[in-house]
């Protein structure tokens, strides 16, 4: 019967039903409930999700009571820190150039110079303190404004780009920069850490001498870091690396890696846990 009588309906009745759906004069209906219902649902509704939403921000805000805004809660599972260095150009760790051709590493040059302008030794000796070298900078008081000590370029000796302002490029000599991540360590788990040089895959003699500035290890002065809420001018050290008698026209791999308690260096998964690995290749 009810087939039947669909049947008989035409689009027009089709529509016309809609309309009164839609809404009904005789009723004063809107999709079939009055004012008064629709006002009831949505003030319903309102007070729900008024509910659930002030119940979600107190239990954030319970939460962030318990959250220290300057040192992380939980530490046991902090990853080691990672290397970085410069000069990085074109998203590679590829370095390769002519001697005779400045335009091949002139980039690198601009890059190393722009990353050392922080290093600058007027910006470090206006922003920073002394520190005493080999002992930890520890500093108690957990909200304050951290002191942070100086690091100045003309530490880096050949690698500071005072004196050659090619960083040792222009010579078949260059300088490269080797940098950790910035990690909070906690006081119980400080470690030092010394860069060391080993060649990947080939022939290490193509290396010969290698010299550090301002020496093999980051010096524990420089540490702990504070984050960068308290620790508003930490400049972070750097050991710079010359090859100064490099083969020539070898391709080589060469991976830098921190030595240390606590430190993981030979992750396959990560090529920047605890080590950096790059190329250099030096043409005449």
């Amino acid at each position: 019967m009810f087939i039947f009588d669909m049947a008989k309906k035409t689009w027009g009745d089709v529509i016309r039903e809609m309309k009164i759906f839609l809404w009904n004069p005789e009723t004063r209906q809107c999709l079939g409930r009055t004012a008064q219902s629709w006002g009831l649902i949505l003030l319903f509704y309102l007070v729900l999700y008024t509910f659930l939403a002030g119940m979600f921000a107190f239990c954030l805000y319970i939460m962030l009571l318990t959250l220290s805004p300057y040192t992380p809660t939980y530490r046991d599972r902090v990853a080691p820190p990672g290397v970085m260095m410069r000069p990085y150009i074109r998203n590679t760790f590829n370095i390769a150039f002519n001697i005779s051709q400045r335009v091949t590493w002139e980039p690198y040059v601009e890059n190393m110079e722009h990353f050392l302008q922080d290093y600058n030794d007027a910006i470090q000796e206006s922003k920073n303190i002394v520190c005493t070298p080999g002992q930890y900078f520890i500093q108690e008081e957990e909200s304050s404004i951290k002191q942070a000590c100086q690091f100045k370029r003309s530490e880096l000796l050949n690698c500071s780009g005072i004196d050659d302002q090619t960083f040792g490029f222009s010579l078949g000599q260059p300088c490269i920069l080797l940098k950790m991540n910035r990690v909070c360590f906690p006081t119980e788990h400080f470690v030092y850490l010394i860069t060391i040089f080993k060649l990947q895959k080939g022939d290490e003699s193509h290396l010969h001498e290698i010299k550090f500035y301002p020496s093999e290890a980051f010096d524990p002065m420089y540490f702990p870091y504070y984050g960068k809420r308290t620790h508003v001018n930490y400049t972070q050290p750097v050991v710079a690396v010359q090859f100064t008698s490099v083969s020539r026209n070898h391709n080589m791999n060469i991976q830098c890696q921190l030595n240390g308690q606590g430190i993981i260096n030979d992750y396959n998964n990560d090529r920047f846990l605890g080590r950096i690995i790059f190329t250099l290749n030096i043409g005449e």
